[in-house]
């Protein structure tokens, strides 16, 4: 028997992906997230930025839609990763 055939087979490594797109996010939720990732709540988020609570609350529910994130721990996160 040759010693190739002897040999156990190894596979190639598999190649490595790229990295996820990160989402992209509109001015307002960028700025909106740069406020909740530095503590403020969402009452002074709004009254900062000129808006309504509600306002603030839809902002990060479409943030936390587009990251696939639940709480505001990963909320601070995603803006750490994205520099903010």
């Amino acid at each position: 028997m040759s010693a190739t055939l002897a040999a156990p087979h190894s596979e190639a490594p598999a190649p490595a992906s790229a990295p996820a797109p990160q989402p992209t996010l509109a001015p307002r939720e960028r700025e909106t997230l740069r406020h909740i990732a530095a503590g403020r709540t969402y009452l002074q988020t709004a009254r900062h930025m000129g808006l309504s609570t509600h306002t603030v609350d839809a902002y990060l529910r479409r943030i936390r839609a587009k990251f696939n994130i639940t709480n505001t721990a990963e909320l601070t996160r995603a803006a750490i990763a994205l520099g903010l």
